[in-house]
């Protein structure tokens, strides 16, 4: 069966199509970065217009290149949340609409459940069960995952998540949005050895995470220095291996208290090359296995969603016609509706 996904959460347009036996025939993504660029951070209506102007192009353009026509699509996967209500709202809509159109079933999918298992579209996916990082621009969760739709929530940020204090930080920097991949690259000219910054709650037991005391060092770091390009790149390397070794610590927890030696980590953080080396280095001393998503499946996409979509139509899923879509849906909630 083909399915056909939509994701349209925050500040891009996914669509793609994925074959339940043949996997992933073609992807197309729009990116809105340039024009929230020009407001230093994402314009929630301004989002909502451009899915409106972009997301039916882009399904007859990822029809066209699949060679397929609409007769040959089986089902539709969206994303229904978490996310900004008006752009949920337009991927929904768009859903259910073709769903009604073309008599076939469309499936709610949760945004941070397609990151979870983004990972599955690669050549060498996980074996379940295993512990999942997930870091995107507006969350930072620990899962435990047994199976599909078996989720169960270790930890989670009580206040910023990584990727909003990384956005935060770099702008305190000065660099534009998005950013994180700014900050990122600005410290790789870094001295390791000026600045050392704390590693927020990993004096306590537990798996929670808190990035906003980090930032707020970060700040005032920053301040007390003359805030040469050198001062910039050093302060920038110090948030940025905080923020990868607490990451790394949690993680470890997680593994011992769980006694799982399996790690997925996914979502638009885990494109980060340094977290990515930290957390490779600690599952290698702890003789357990990483698994991450190709950098283009790490930011929100459709393919993520099309191939959870499949999973839940292969169970046998469906729901009514009634259009969904929920800003706030906590991953542990995913089952209980």
């Amino acid at each position: 069966m083909y399915i056909l996904g939509i994701e349209t959460s925050c500040d891009e347009t996914g669509v793609a199509i994925y074959h339940s036996e043949k996997g992933l025939i073609h992807h197309c993504l729009y990116s809105q970065i340039a024009m929230h660029n020009l407001y230093g951070g994402i314009v929630p209506e301004l989002a909502s217009r451009d899915h409106i102007r972009k997301l039916t192009p882009l399904i007859h353009e990822c029809l066209k290149s699949s060679q397929l026509t609409k007769a040959d699509i089986g089902g539709i996967a969206y994303t229904a949340g978490p996310g900004l209500i008006g752009a949920l709202l337009v991927g929904a809509a768009t859903a259910k609409s073709l769903a009604w159109t073309w008599g076939i079933p469309a499936i709610a999918v949760h945004h941070m459940e397609g990151h979870l298992l983004a990972p599955m579209l690669e050549d060498n996916p996980p074996a379940f069960p295993f512990v999942a990082l997930l870091i995107s621009g507006g969350h930072t969760l620990l899962v435990k995952v047994t199976n599909i739709g078996q989720y169960e929530l270790l930890g989670e940020s009580l206040d910023d998540a990584a990727g909003e204090a990384f956005d935060k930080a770099a702008k305190m920097l000065g660099l534009s949005y998005p950013g994180g991949p700014l900050l990122a690259k600005m410290a790789e000219q870094g001295n390791p050895e000026r600045f050392k910054f704390p590693r927020p709650m990993t004096d306590r037991p537990g798996l929670d995470f808190s990035f906003s005391g980090l930032k707020t060092f970060t700040m005032n770091t920053l301040i007390s220095t003359k805030q040469t390009d050198q001062d910039k790149a050093d302060v920038a390397l110090a948030f940025q291996k905080a923020t990868a070794e607490t990451l790394a610590i949690k993680c470890k927890r997680a593994l011992k208290q769980t006694g799982l030696k399996r790690l997925v980590v996914a979502g638009g953080v885990s494109a980060n090359t340094y977290i990515r080396q930290t957390l490779t280095d600690m599952t290698q001393k702890e003789r357990a296995e990483i698994f991450f998503p190709r950098p283009e499946f790490c930011t929100d996409n459709g393919a993520m969603i099309a191939y959870a979509g499949s999973q839940h139509l292969k169970a046998q899923q469906s729901e009514s016609l009634a259009i969904q879509a929920k800003p706030r849906w906590p991953i542990n909630e995913l089952y209980k509706a």
